[in-house]
């Protein structure tokens, strides 16, 4: 029984870890569009 709930524990540990992961990488891209849609489509196209 010890070593199945451990087994457990740890697959949920594991699929924890993967949620929060997905959940900050949303985040990022998130600000990442956001940043770019206030700066503007020409924000490459800046002078040197």
């Amino acid at each position: 029984m010890g070593e199945h709930e451990d087994r457990e524990a740890q697959r949920r540990k594991r699929m924890r870890s993967i949620a929060i992961a997905l959940a900050l990488g949303a985040m990022v891209l998130l600000f990442y569009i956001a940043t770019l849609v206030r700066l503007g489509g020409n924000v490459l196209n800046r002078p040197m």
